[in-house]
């Protein structure tokens, strides 16, 4: 069963989605046979690559709300992530370009270190204050898990996954995405938003039903069988 995550790593229930997916998986009895494939969504492509503004002040001009209020909404989204074991520091958090961070997350995939790659990069943005649109910040971050750091370098320098990223992005366009995170499961079961850790149990079952249906054997018409409370003999 494959599962497709469309998700920015500057956004707040990305993270949280995360979490609450990764709880999921791990009670699914099937996890073994999962594969989990992260995709590449900017929620705002038009960022400089350092754009050095914090996340209040980004707030307070998109929605056209005080700083007071714009504190009050990234206070409310640290509350809910913290209910997941997450630890938000948005009043650090740098609003950044993410992608050259998606380029690397593409680059990570190519060594089976997505998921490292995409954990480290959404730390470092809401948990650090790091500049995750920064490209020698973004390289020394890849390189904690395990990514060689000129291989990193040379993939931005020569926008070695662009194509990849823009591809995902269209793929998104394609689907109807219009919010993150957005789960895809096998192409035919969507899930969106950051929901309560049983849907994405539900979701799980639910695919994994469609995608293994249970084949009857053995129709002899006078197999003992025992339907309801009757039990003919």
């Amino acid at each position: 069963m494959k599962i497709e995550i469309w998700s920015d790593v500057v956004c707040p229930w990305c993270y949280v989605g995360k979490r609450k997916f990764e709880e999921a998986l791990s009670q699914f009895e099937h996890r073994e046979d999962v594969e989990v494939v992260w995709r590449s969504y900017q929620l705002d492509p038009s960022t400089p690559t350092r754009a050095g503004q914090s996340v209040t002040d980004r707030l307070a001009a998109k929605y056209g709300v005080s700083h007071e209020q714009a504190r009050a909404m990234n206070d409310r989204v640290t509350a809910v992530a913290a209910e997941v074991g997450l630890d938000y520091h948005l009043e650090n958090a740098q609003h950044s370009n993410t992608f050259d961070a998606h380029q690397l997350i593409h680059l990570g995939a190519k060594h089976g270190l997505q998921d490292e790659v995409k954990e480290r990069l959404m730390k470092a943005y809401f948990v650090e204050g790091e500049a995750v649109g920064d490209p020698e910040t973004l390289v020394r971050l890849v390189s904690e898990v395990g990514i060689d750091s000129e291989e990193a370098h040379d993939v931005l320098e020569n926008s070695t996954f662009a194509s990849a990223v823009r591809a995902d992005q269209q793929r998104a366009r394609m689907f109807g995405i219009q919010g993150v995170p957005f789960f895809a499961i096998d192409e035919k079961f969507g899930v969106s938003g950051a929901q309560p850790v049983e849907v994405f149990s539900e979701a799980l079952a639910a695919a994994w039903a469609d995608s293994h249906p249970l084949i009857s054997v053995g129709t002899a018409q006078d197999a003992g069988v025992c339907e309801g409370d009757a039990c003919a003999i």
